[in-house]
């Protein structure tokens, strides 16, 4: 998500803020993951949603769109405390956990069982 009142011209890292926290991971050199009509979870939402839908079973199905990926699925999603409406899909947890453990540019694991 941008920051509200950016120059749309000249988007700037710390106007990209995590979608599900708000925080400018991006400026901050944080893991993230980008999704559609620019949509961002970092790594530490990514690991909250991880652990609760994927390790816990955790979340509940919601008629809300995805905001990674924009679909309405017959699966649980995840919610940060930043925005109520901004959801984040079983699928695109598992998929955005897994290129972001791929990836060489950053550092993340996903979490272990406690």
């Amino acid at each position: 998500m941008h920051r509200k009142g950016i120059n749309v011209n000249d988007v700037q890292p710390k106007d990209i803020l995590c979608d599900f926290c708000g925080l400018p991971t991006w400026s901050l050199g944080d893991p993230c993951i980008e999704g559609h009509q620019g949509s961002i979870i970092c790594g530490a939402c990514l690991a909250s949603a991880y652990t609760s839908l994927v390790q816990s079973e955790n979340g509940e199905q919601v008629e809300m769109p995805c905001r990674m990926c924009l679909e309405v699925r017959e699966q649980p999603s995840w919610s940060g405390n930043f925005d109520p409406d901004a959801t984040i899909c079983l699928r695109c947890v598992r998929q955005s956990s897994t290129a972001l453990e791929k990836s060489t540019h950053w550092e993340w694991a996903k979490p272990t069982n406690p």
